[in-house]
C-alpha cells in the first residue's frame, strides 16, 4: 500500500509547477483528478519541447501527468460548477495556479471552498505572490530565473547571463508545494481542519539560491564574480570547476588544493599554501590546472584521482549516461502505453519506499477521459 492511498486531489493547475506536485502525490498513491477545459484541456497539453506530441498532447504533458484522471468541466457553466462543488465536498486537496483574482470570480477561492469543505487542503501556486507590482507578470520559468538573479550563477566571468536549461523554477516550486500539502495533511490528522498552502515561483527560486544569497547578504552585497573559465559556483575557490582534458572534460569539486597538486604531480600549485588564496587567486590556479589537465584523458585522471579520494567526475552527455552501468542499475526507465498505442519512454518516481522503486500504473489521460465515470462514482 502506498502512503497516500485514499487521498483525493483535485488538480486545477496547469503547465509544470502545480502538475509536478500532483505527479509526486500520484506517485505516492494519491488519486489525482485533473479538472480541465472541455475539448482542449489544460494549456500545458500544447506546450512542447522539440514539437514532440503523442496522442494529441505534448510529450511534456505526458511526462508530468501520469497516474492522473481527467474530468472535463467548464467553470463558467453553473451546472458544471455545481458538479465541481460536489466533488470538492468529497476531496482532500485541491491545487491551482490561476492568476490572483480568477478563483475569486469563479467562487472557488479559499474562503468559499473552506465553507464547502472545512477539511480541504487548498494549495496554490503564483508567479510572484498575491501582492505588489509584479503580481500581473507572467509566471514563467525563464522569466523567474532571470528576475531572481539565478542566471548570474552559471557561466564564466565574461559570459552573458546563463539560464539553466531545465525548468528548475517550476520543479522546485512543485516540490515545495507537495511538501506544504503533506505538512497540511499531517496537521489535519491532529486538528481535523484544512489549511491554505501557498508557494510562488519567485520565492521558491530564491530559496533554491539560499547558499548564494546568504553569502551575498553577509558579504557586503558585493557583486557576484564568476571565475574566468570553468566556473561552477561563483563563491567557491579553486579547484572547483570544469576542465578540458586530452579526451573529454572533468569536473573537480571542493577539497584540498595542496593534496590535489600532490596527487596529480602539479608542483606549480604547491605554492598556494594559504587556503584564502584558493579563492582570491582562483583564476590563476584554474589556469594552471587547465594547462596541466589537458595532458591526459578524463579516464586517466579519474584512475589517479578517485583512488586518492579526490572528488572528481567525468562529464557525460545523455547517451553516455544511459549506456553506463551506474545508470542502468538504478532502473529509472519506464514505458507507458497510451490509448493511441504509442508509448511514452520516461523516468520513474525517484523515491523508494521500503527499498521498492515506484513505477507508474497509468499514462496521462485524454481530456475528459474519466468524466462520466467520476460523475457516477461521486454522484455528481
Amino acid at each position: 500500500m502506498k502512503p497516500l492511498e485514499g487521498i483525493i486531489v483535485l488538480e486545477f493547475a496547469q503547465f509544470m509547477a502545480g502538475p509536478s506536485a500532483g505527479l509526486r502525490l500520484a506517485d505516492l498513491g494519491a488519486r489525482v483528478i485533473k479538472i480541465e477545459r472541455p475539448v482542449h484541456g489544460e494549456a500545458g497539453r500544447q506546450i512542447a519541447l522539440k514539437n514532440l506530441f503523442l496522442d494529441n498532447s505534448s510529450l511534456v504533458f505526458h511526462t508530468v501527468n501520469r497516474n492522473k484522471e481527467s474530468y472535463a468541466a467548464d467553470l463558467k457553466s453553473p451546472e458544471d460548477l455545481e458538479c465541481i462543488k460536489k466533488l470538492i465536498q468529497q476531496a482532500d486537496v485541491m491545487t491551482h495556479n490561476f492568476r490572483p483574482g480568477v478563483m475569486e470570480k469563479i467562487g472557488l477561492d479559499y474562503e468559499k471552498v473552506k465553507m464547502i469543505n472545512p477539511q480541504m487542503i487548498y494549495a496554490t501556486v503564483t508567479g510572484y505572490g498575491t501582492k505588489g507590482p509584479w503580481v500581473k507578470k507572467p509566471g514563467q520559468d525563464l522569466l523567474i530565473q532571470s528576475m531572481s538573479g539565478f542566471v548570474n550563477l552559471s557561466g564564466n566571468k565574461n559570459d552573458d547571463p546563463v539560464p539553466v536549461g531545465a525548468a528548475v523554477s517550476d520543479i522546485i516550486t512543485g516540490s515545495h508545494l507537495s511538501q506544504g500539502i503533506l505538512a497540511a495533511l499531517f496537521k489535519r490528522i491532529k486538528t481535523n481542519q484544512g489549511s491554505w498552502v501557498e508557494v510562488s515561483l519567485l520565492e521558491s527560486t530564491l530559496d533554491l539560491q539560499f547558499e548564494s544569497l546568504t553569502t551575498f547578504l553577509n558579504d557586503g552585497n558585493k557583486k557576484i564574480a564568476r571565475a574566468e573559465k570553468g566556473s561552477a559556483q561563483p563563491y567557491l575557490g579553486a579547484p572547483y570547476g570544469v576542465y578540458k582534458t586530452k579526451k573529454g572534460f572533468i569536473s573537480l569539486a571542493m577539497g584540498s588544493l595542496l593534496k590535489l597538486g600532490e596527487v596529480i604531480g602539479c608542483a606549480e600549485i604547491s605554492i598556494y599554501t594559504n587556503s584564502d588564496a584558493w579563492f582570491t587567486k582562483r583564476n590563476d590556479i584554474m589556469e594552471v590546472l587547465e594547462t596541466f589537465l589537458i595532458n591526459k584523458t578524463t579516464q586517466q585522471w579519474l584512475d589517479i584521482l578517485e583512488p586518492a579520494g579526490i572528488w572528481a567526475s567525468a562529464i557525460y552527455n545523455y547517451s553516455e549516461l544511459l549506456e553506463d552501468e551506474g545508470y542502468k542499475i538504478l532502473k529509472m526507465d519506464q514505458k507507458l502505453k497510451l490509448l493511441s498505442g504509442e508509448k511514452v519512454h520516461t523516468l520513474r518516481c525517484p523515491i523508494r519506499l521500503n527499498d521498492k522503486r515506484i513505477f507508474s500504473e497509468r499514462p496521462a489521460p485524454r481530456v475528459g477521459q474519466h468524466t462520466e465515470d467520476l460523475k457516477k462514482e461521486f454522484n455528481l
